[in-house]
Order: C-alpha cells, then sequence, then structure tokens
C-alpha cells in the first residue's frame, strides 16, 4: 500500500513543487474546497478546549448524526487556521468516511488571539498536549487518530512522542510536510524563490497587529510587524518574547531531527516530497529506523500539495482517510 503512495504522479501542468503549493492554497482551489466541506461547516461546533494554566484554544467539532467511525483530529500549519483549504478538505473527506472531526486552532490562529495574553511559537507544546486529552476526556474516545500538515505535522510528530506520558489514546498519526529541521525549512525560504518568506511575512505581519490590537496594554508599543526578514523578526520575537537566547536555540526547542522520533510508539505516518520548496527532503534521509514509523516520500506534491487530479482533489486526504479506516478497522 504505501508503495502505490510513494509512486504518486502528478498530472501534466501539475508537476511543479511551486505550482501543487501555489494552487493547493489558492481562491481557485478554495472554491471547490468550500463546496464539498458544506456539510462539515454547517454541523461545526466551537469548543473552547483546557490548554492548562489558564490558557484556552478553539476549535471546531462536527459530530457525526448517528454512528460514528472514531475521532480525526486535525492541525493546521502555521499561520493556517481550522479553515485552511488543506483543513477542510481533509476535514471533508474524514466526515463523507465516517468519523467525527475536530479542528484544532493554535494560539494565535484563526479567529482566537483575545483567548491567551502570550503570543504563539512553536515550542507551545504542552498546551497543546493538554488540550488535546481535554478534548479526549469530554468526549471520551479512546483510541482516536491525528493528523496535522507542516508545522501542524510537526506538532503531531511531537505530540505522539507525549502520548504515553500524557494518556493520549492516539490510533495512528499522519504528518503532510512535517517540519523536521526547523532551521533547514528558514534556509530553504531564504535560499529559494522569495515568495515563501514573503508570503509567511505578510500573513505573520497580519496576526501580529491582531495580535497588538487585543491587548494594546501589553504589545501597544511594539513594531514587530514591521521587521524585515523571518530570521531577523524569529530573533526579536524569540528572544524578547519566547525567552531564547537565540533564534538558532528556539528552533532546536522544536526540531524532530537528530534522532528525536526513535522513543515514537504510535504507529505514524510521515509523508512528504522531493519538491516540496519550504522542508527539505533531505531531512528525513536520517530519521531514525523505527517499526512505529512509516515514511513515503514521493517526486511530486509540492508543499501541503499532492493534487492528484484537475479537480483538485489530494492524494494526502486519500492517505490520511485510508490509515484512519484501516486503524479504526
Amino acid at each position: 500500500m504505501a508503495e502505490a503512495f510513494a509512486e504518486f504522479r502528478a498530472p501534466l501542468g501539475l508537476r511543479s513543487g511551486h505550482v501543487q503549493s501555489l494552487i493547493s492554497s489558492s481562491a481557485i482551489r478554495r472554491r471547490v474546497v468550500l463546496r464539498r466541506s458544506e456539510e462539515l461547516r454547517k454541523v461545526g461546533q466551537v469548543w473552547t478546549l483546557d490548554g492548562g494554566d489558564g490558557i484556552r484554544l478553539q476549535g471546531l467539532y462536527s459530530a457525526q448524526a448517528g454512528e460514528s467511525r472514531g475521532l480525526a483530529v486535525l492541525l493546521h500549519g502555521w499561520e493556517g487556521s481550522v479553515n485552511s483549504n488543506y483543513v477542510l478538505a481533509n476535514g471533508a473527506r474524514l466526515y463523507a468516511s465516517g468519523f467525527d472531526v475536530f479542528r484544532l486552532n493554535f494560539r494565535d490562529h484563526g479567529d482566537t488571539h483575545h483567548l491567551n495574553h502570550e503570543i504563539f511559537h512553536s515550542c507551545r507544546l504542552d498546551e497543546v498536549v493538554h488540550a488535546l486529552r481535554d478534548l479526549q476526556d469530554r468526549l471520551g474516545v479512546q483510541p482516536w487518530y491525528l493528523a496535522g500538515y507542516s508545522l501542524g505535522g510537526n506538532f503531531s510528530m511531537r505530540v505522539a512522542l507525549q502520548a504515553e506520558r500524557a494518556g493520549l489514546h492516539i490510533g495512528h498519526v499522519v504528518a503532510v510536510n512535517p517540519v523536521i529541521n526547523p532551521l533547514h525549512a528558514m534556509v530553504s525560504m531564504e535560499e529559494g524563490i522569495r515568495f515563501y518568506e514573503r508570503y509567511f511575512e505578510r500573513k505573520w505581519s497580519r496576526s501580529l497587529r491582531v495580535k497588538k490590537k487585543a491587548f494594546p496594554d501589553l504589545y501597544g508599543e511594539e513594531t514587530w510587524h514591521e521587521i524585515k526578514g523571518l530570521r531577523e523578526r524569529t530573533h526579536y520575537l524569540a528572544t524578547r518574547h519566547a525567552g531564547f537566547q537565540s533564534a538558532e536555540e528556539y528552533f532546536e526547542g522544536y526540531s524532530i531531527a537528530d534522532g528525536r522520533l526513535a522513543p515514537l510508539a504510535v504507529p505514524s505516518t510521515i509523508l512528504t516530497s522531493a519538491d516540496d520548496p519550504v522542508v527539505p527532503v533531505g531531512d528525513f534521509e536520517d530519521l531514525p529506523d523505527n517499526p512505529n514509523l512509516e515514511l513515503i516520500v514521493t517526486e511530486h506534491g509540492g508543499h501541503c500539495g499532492f493534487l492528484k487530479n484537475w479537480k483538485l482533489e489530494s492524494m494526502a486526504e486519500d492517505l490520511i482517510a485510508g490509515r484512519f479506516l484501516s486503524a479504526a478497522a
């Protein structure tokens, strides 16, 4: 089964990693995804979860009207949200397959900037683990299933590493284009075409302005959104607001490279592509040999794309639904 996914070949016109990445998150695909996800969105209920220490994380819960195959939780990427194209597309596919679906917003993503005083950073793993335990307890589900894209894929793998300690009963994890070594991803954007760095810089700037408006007493004097360059802005926020000595120390704090996945005990699948313009494929070559870790590397797919036809359907959705259905069976 893994071989079939590894042999994925995009159709003519969709064989560029840049084309895959851009169309996947485009307004063109947005129209398709909104149509497919209408039922998922119609039944979605806003839930606020306990992240511990007074922290609140929010998401949308779409429950089956009748019998369910189980709970599937989806995590978005950096500066994405529960309404990102890939989250809605996967949510719709899983909901149609009989799963209850929970789409979780990280702190300061979506419209949740007002919920917590301190700003988001990628080392805030404990609050995500605590919120997922709260969700598990409230629904009384075990096992359940977790998938994430990009930074959400990185979080998914780190959640899996913490599952036993935190009492999380996760049946399977799928991480799509997960960030392995954050420093390498930064270098990849700096040395590649400038679109990706500028894209994330613009989205981050908007987010920081919203945070500033939500807490003017705390951040009213900040001009953080004016700092040019992702590395420079990351260094400023990591050292001024997150307690790190440098951007490099911060990157190391959420890296899953250098054998960190060796103790992984939750069955997990990583999907990535050789033409990903954001996460270097070389980062996956040194992942540890672990029987619980399945690695699938395709020739095409871009970053969070894997579009398999001009209907803009994604092979990644096939993989996630397939792995979850197999685990649920």
